[in-house]
């Protein structure tokens, strides 16, 4: 096999210089390749198969499983979890020690298994080849499987087919190949053995590439590139070579874990220092004190709670038909300030439409939706009857017969199209107008002049019953103006005229100005006087039969925007969030969409992938600043335009259906696939699949992923909250230098963060978003989970009140036997009792606490006080384990605690409404003050 190698030109991974092999001739492409058209040996084929390997696409190295297990449990937070456990059963308190640790195996299983649900089993890269292909063997045609074939293969290609290898067309029929997986082109591009070469990459008339499909025609091939050399095999590893970056909210947690271990080992040294020269404890004594203060400190649970809120997360965006793969991806999401989106498919229905009709007199607007049988079509919102309009009755007859396009049915009753996407709009127009070929009366079809991509056109000679002939005619204008000579208006046929042909050329660019392509109709009446005629419909040729054509008329098309995208878009100007179309089409047609749904303004800028070839990372930067359009882009274009993005501090959403948004999506902060017209490969490579490919449910992804971080600080926000009080006391009793006893014990303290604070803290998880939440910008990447605004709550707020509510609580016991005229009680059942109700106060104090960090800003009686039934179960679950705290035996001489009488309990049933009440005040007054209207 004499590979085509070259150091210049387009050479492809294998080393083949694709631009050579599509100028070849036929016979210098076999020579290359070891082959001739009775096809390989099956000798050399089984000795070429063992030499380059299978045609199979290499999957994506993956992490095995056990390393995927075990980095749920050593996460920085986790090994903070570890380490106080240990401490925690150093210092004697062995069960809770276990129970800290419990916590985290728990969490880091249950992690495990989300993620592990969500990934998929299945080697997407290889469901995108087919099973089977038809090729020459020993010159036989005989069917292999598909991974068995090598270069030098000459195969067989059908419409239906997926095209197995990069291959060079040898002979051809009428072959259309849809590119889009590799290009985001939404027509299907003619295919034929002659060489041309296009614009762009792909663009080689005489080359098909694998993962692509063919839509219409026939073709024989050579392969010349298999599995991973092809360029589909390109693709697949470049997508496989990114590593996805450490997720911002795993950054985070990394950070607030730093942050925490500070606090709390400042504080634990403070505190043994204190305890040393203040109450002159042994440094025994004093350390195991210290080390309990630092437990206290360490939230516990923090990781379950920012797993649940994921979970959480998951769950609601799974209902909005958003499936996320990586629970991180969550939280991402909220981060989002950048969208790349895919036009064909993803803002648009991938689903050409006849939008008009023009005619040289007239224009409609197609408005109908519903299907007539009594020869009517729906026209600028009337029915019009198709029999009383012959020049529309001549368009539609002809759109009909002038047709190869076909819908099958497969076995689970899902259509498809076995043609062209414009043929079939034509398909839908007609049979809105109850025109087919039945109602035609089956008119026989005598020969067809197919499609090319040289003229434009395409025509059939139809049969009548006098024997005479008509010949229909369908293809771009400036094409079919050369062989049209009359035009039909009104049903009259007259002579074309220079004002004719300018009045159909201003209404064919402004239909493009608006994105629409205008396919033009014409027609021939051939009778036996005709010098043209010919008995034999054969015989005709494109010279003889398509001229002197009758214009007839536009239909003007075009892939229309999704429905729900306008109001999607809205919602993403609104959040601050950029949309930056990025396609494989026209620059004239990518700006009309993008302009349309409101994406960018008439000024906008497009930058094609040729453009884009040859900008410099700043050039391409400073563009991104702006508004900006990308258009006829190459898969290296899509992952260098997010990469780029990135490089401007952007967390980049990425979306797509395609083989060639792959690398994008693997590249951006979250990847976005769309789950019913997505290639497989592009559904393995993101981290977020939408099941209905609808934008707007990205944009509704965006809204959950900024309530799982808002939820995630309001779980900081009260356990800090509570770490104040539980700190106190060993304050009272170090300022004091032991006069004040403990007010509460290292057991005690450590039950109040890993029971009663974990339950209702778990509910803050599920909380629902805010009202106004995306009227706000993405959060900026150098703020953090533990900011200002929350230490000052937790510190100088919500704490410091449930300070002076636990500390007035252990004074009221005490007050109530008789201090301050007898000494603090240090022992017995005044101090236990004093002990009790100062961690009852604390708990009271947080079901208070929980109530008023469900919300920011929001009265929480505007978003329903029941109406978090987690955060009422938790409520619940923390009374309930007091009470067994209180009253069974073995758990009250565990924790030191007692049960206590009514007068106390009423004091603790009065903690609550006051510090909501008060709350809500201040976040009315802040409301007010700062002009944020979140009631709305």
């Amino acid at each position: 096999m004499k590979e085509m190698k070259n150091t210049k030109g387009s050479v492809n991974a294998q080393g083949v210089n694709i631009i050579k092999v599509a100028q070849a001739n036929v016979n210098q492409v076999y020579s290359y390749f070891g082959s001739n058209k009775q096809g390989l040996s099956q000798t050399s084929a089984a000795a070429r198969l063992k030499k380059v390997g299978p045609n199979t696409i290499s999957a994506s190295t993956s992490e095995s499983k056990w390393k995927v297990f075990f980095k749920n449990f050593i996460s920085p937070m986790a090994i903070l979890l570890w380490v106080s456990g240990f401490i925690a059963i150093f210092s004697g308190t062995m069960e809770l020690g276990i129970a800290i640790w419990a916590v985290n195996i728990i969490n880091g299983l249950f992690s495990f298994w989300q993620e592990n649900e969500a990934k998929k089993s299945t080697d997407a890269l290889k469901n995108m080849l087919p099973t089977y292909v038809t090729t020459l063997r020993d010159g036989k045609e005989i069917q292999i499987n598909a991974v068995d074939m090598v270069p030098g293969d000459v195969f067989e290609l059908q419409a239906g087919n997926a095209i197995p290898a990069d291959a060079r067309i040898i002979s051809s029929n009428s072959l259309q190949v849809d590119e889009s997986s590799l290009t985001g082109e939404s027509l299907p591009v003619s295919k034929k053995a002659d060489y041309k070469h296009g614009n762009g990459k792909f663009a080689e008339q005489n080359i098909v590439f694998a993962g692509t499909t063919v839509t219409n025609g026939s073709a024989t091939a050579v392969a010349y590139s298999t599995g991973q050399k092809t360029e589909f095999g390109n693709i697949a590893k470049l997508t496989n070579s990114q590593q996805k970056a450490e997720s911002p909210l795993m950054k985070e947690l990394d950070q607030l874990t730093k942050q925490l271990s500070k606090i709390a080992i400042g504080l634990g040294i403070a505190f043994f220092v204190l305890a040393i020269f203040f109450v002159h404890y042994p440094a025994a004594k004093a350390f195991i004190f210290a080390l309990g203060m630092v437990v206290a400190f360490i939230p516990e649970g923090l990781l379950p709670t920012v797993t649940l809120s994921l979970a959480q997360g998951t769950k609601r965006m799974a209902k909005k038909n958003a499936l996320v793969k990586d629970l991180n991806s969550v939280e991402t999401l909220g981060e989002t300030s950048v969208i790349c989106s895919d036009k064909t498919g993803t803002l648009t229905q991938n689903q050409m439409t006849i939008n008009n009709i023009w005619f040289p007199n007239e224009e409609y607007t197609v408005t109908g939706t519903g299907y007539y049988n009594n020869g009517k079509i729906q026209l600028d919102g009337k029915d019009i009857k198709v029999a009383d309009h012959p020049d529309l009755k001549l368009l539609l007859t002809m759109a009909v017969l002038d047709n190869d396009t076909q819908v099958q049915v497969n076995s689970k009753n899902q259509p498809s199209i076995i043609g062209t996407p414009t043929e079939a709009a034509l398909n839908i127009l007609t049979a809105k107008a109850g025109v087919s070929n039945a109602t035609l009366g089956n008119p026989y079809r005598m020969t067809e002049l197919p499609f090319d991509s040289d003229r434009k056109r395409m025509s059939v000679v139809m049969a009548n019953k006098d024997g005479s002939q008509e010949i229909y005619t369908k293809g771009a204008l400036d094409s079919m103006l050369t062989t049209i000579d009359k035009i039909l208006v009104d049903g009259k046929v007259r002579p074309i005229t220079d004002a004719d042909i300018a009045k159909i050329n201003k209404s064919e660019a402004d239909y493009a100005q608006k994105g629409l392509r205008a396919l033009a109709f014409a027609y021939r009446d051939m009778n036996g006087d005709n010098p043209d005629f010919q008995k034999d419909a054969k015989k005709y040729s494109v010279d003889s039969a398509e001229k002197h054509l009758t214009f007839v008329g536009l239909t003007p098309m075009s892939d229309p925007p999704r429905p729900e995208i306008y109001d999607a878009v809205k919602k993403c100007h609104n959040a601050s969030i950029k949309i930056i179309m990025v396609t494989g089409d026209s620059p004239l047609i990518a700006k009309s969409v993008a302009t349309k749904i409101g994406i960018v303004s008439d000024k906008a800028r497009v930058i094609t992938g040729d453009e884009l070839s040859k900008m410099s990372d700043s050039n391409l930067q400073a563009a991104l600043q702006h508004e900006v359009i990308f258009a006829r882009v190459a898969p290296e274009d899509k992952y260098r335009i997010v990469q780029n993005n990135q490089a401007l501090g952007r967390i980049v959403a990425s979306t797509g259906d395609g083989v060639n948004d792959a690398p994008a999506l693997k590249k951006a902060d979250i990847g976005v696939a769309m789950g019913a017209t997505g290639t497989d490969v592009a559904k393995e490579a993101a981290d977020m699949i939408l099941t209905d490919d609808n934008f707007a449910s990205i944009v509704a992804a965006i809204e959950e992923g900024r309530a799982v971080y808002s939820n995630i600080q309001k779980f900081l926000l009260y356990i800090l909250n509570s770490n104040v009080p539980e700190a106190l006391p060993s304050v009272l009793f170090l300022f004091s230098r032991g006069l004040i006893p403990l007010p509460l014990t290292v057991m005690q303290i450590l039950t109040i963060d890993l029971g009663t604070d974990m339950l209702p803290a778990l509910g803050l998880g599920s909380e629902r978003a805010e009202p106004g939440i995306m009227n706000q910008p993405p959060r900026s990447q150098s703020s953090h989970l533990l900011n200002k605004s929350i230490i000052w709550k937790a510190f100088g707020w919500y704490g410091l009140v449930a300070s002076v509510i636990s500390a007035g609580a252990y004074f009221f016991v005490n007050y109530a036997h008789g201090w301050p005229h007898v000494a603090l009680a240090s022992s017995g059942p005044v101090y236990v009792e004093a002990t009790t109700m100062t961690l009852a106060a604390i708990i009271f104090c947080q079901i208070a606490a929980v109530i008023n960090c469900r919300t920011d800003l929001t009265s929480v009686f505007k978003i329903g006080i029941f109406s978090n039934h987690r955060v009422l179960w938790g409520i619940v679950g923390e009374i309930f384990l007091l009470l067994l705290l209180m009253y069974v035996p073995f758990l009250r001489s565990a924790f030191n605690t007692m049960p206590i009488g009514p007068q106390e309990w009423l004091f603790l049933i009065c903690i609550p409404i006051p510090l909501v009440l008060i709350e809500e005040i201040r976040k009315f007054i802040v409301r007010k003050v700062t002009g944020n209207n979140t009631e709305v």
